[in-house]
């Protein structure tokens, strides 16, 4: 039986570059791989068929020689001839050659990554630091200071991990690369090296400081830039101020979460404020003017209309908070809340009564609503 042409084979064109090629076996390996193909019998044929094709197109002279001789340049004759091939019997390829090229693509991210990156180095840990902010600073901004208790590079060894005087050795299981491969049948396995732990080095003189983990505990003081217009939930991020990486890795970032501390006075929602005004019967019916505090710990004058019923809102534009990106400002909302009056002297009670006796006319909603409660009784 004839063999397939190696470019039908792999599924590229005769003239794919070497990248197009190396994309179409990754694609053909973890199709055709009898690992993941447990119940065809043909699967482990098609992946040596594919692995051979890989094997001969990845190199520029074995490529050169198939597209002028075709199969005939790996077997006896050369189209006939006595003698063999240039390349010698069979281009069949050797499985570890060819498919080593592409195992870190299909299996390095479950075996811990790839090749090729100094092994022991492991970037610190990310920490978390909750911050309460008054209203007050969420409007002017603020410089804090906070105090993290974390990892740092251990100043005994600088975060090698060894003595002074010594440095780490090459791990001579992995040969520093943290990671093992072993052969399980047809399958090639990696797994973390059990002599450094995937570090890709031993230390035989470990630090007396930090033991050899290369990092010591310390409380270290930040000084944080807390900008106006944050709110609950805002995140800052300190790059590098999180645990000190591990070996010569980077340390990880610190990520600062704000919660914002209700206020006696005011709302917030959003950017903009809310007030609740209490004002006195009488201004409420006859107007007049009050001030009320701004957020910035100024006052605004604001006129009470005529008349005013409870629940009214008024606007007062640019008074809430900053935005937190832009120049831009919230709005100050007023609600007012008429206060029915207390602990009335036996005057002020005649006074109402005889208002109340003369107000037939000066409480339209409420005597609108009997009207409708009567009807409703009625019908």
């Amino acid at each position: 039986m004839s063999k397939r042409d190696y470019y039908e084979t792999l599924g590229v064109a005769k003239g794919a570059t070497e990248a197009e090629i190396k994309k179409a076996f990754r694609k053909k390996a973890m199709e055709l791989h009898p690992d993941r193909n447990p119940d065809d019998a043909t699967a482990e044929d098609k992946f040596k068929e594919a692995n051979e094709a890989y094997d001969v197109l990845k190199d520029g002279d074995k490529k050169a020689a198939y597209d002028q001789y075709g199969h005939a340049a790996f077997e006896g004759g050369m189209g006939g001839g006595g003698g063999r091939g240039p390349f010698g019997g069979g281009g069949g390829g050797d499985f570890n050659s060819a498919f080593s090229d592409v195992f870190d693509d299909l299996f390095g991210n479950f075996a811990g990554g790839r090749r090729g990156g100094p092994a022991g180095a492991q970037r610190g840990s990310d920490l978390r630091y909750n911050l309460k902010v008054s209203l007050d600073d969420a409007y002017n901004g603020k410089q804090e200071t906070i105090s993290v208790n974390s990892s740092v590079s251990c100043d005994g060894c600088s975060g090698t991990g060894a003595a002074a005087g010594s440095e780490p050795s090459r791990c001579p299981t992995c040969s520093g690369m943290g990671k093992v491969r072993a052969q399980q049948g047809f399958f090639t396995v990696e797994r973390t090296c059990p002599t450094c732990s995937g570090r890709g080095e031993t230390i035989s003189n470990p630090c007396n400081v930090c033991h050899g983990s290369g990092a010591t505990q310390r409380e270290r003081s930040l000084s944080v830039n807390i900008p106006a217009g944050v709110e609950r939930g805002t995140r800052i991020r300190l790059s590098g101020e999180g645990e000190a990486g591990q070996r010569g890795g980077p340390a990880g970032d610190l990520y600062i979460f704000i919660d914002v501390n209700d206020h006696d006075l005011f709302e917030r929602e959003g950017n903009n404020l809310f007030l609740r005004v209490p004002v006195s019967m009488a201004t409420a019916a006859l107007g007049g003017e009050i001030d009320v505090p701004n957020i910035d710990g100024n006052t605004s004058r604001v006129k009470i209309p005529v008349g005013a019923q409870a629940g009214k809102q008024m606007r007062l534009k640019g008074k809430g908070m900053p935005a937190l990106r832009g120049a831009s400002k919230g709005d100050l909302y007023l609600e007012i809340a008429v206060e029915t009056p207390v602990n009335l002297t036996t005057k002020q009670r005649e006074l109402l009564k005889e208002f109340d006796e003369l107000s037939e006319d000066s409480n339209p909603e409420s005597k609108n609503f009997f009207g409708k409660v009567k009807a409703f009784w009625k019908g």
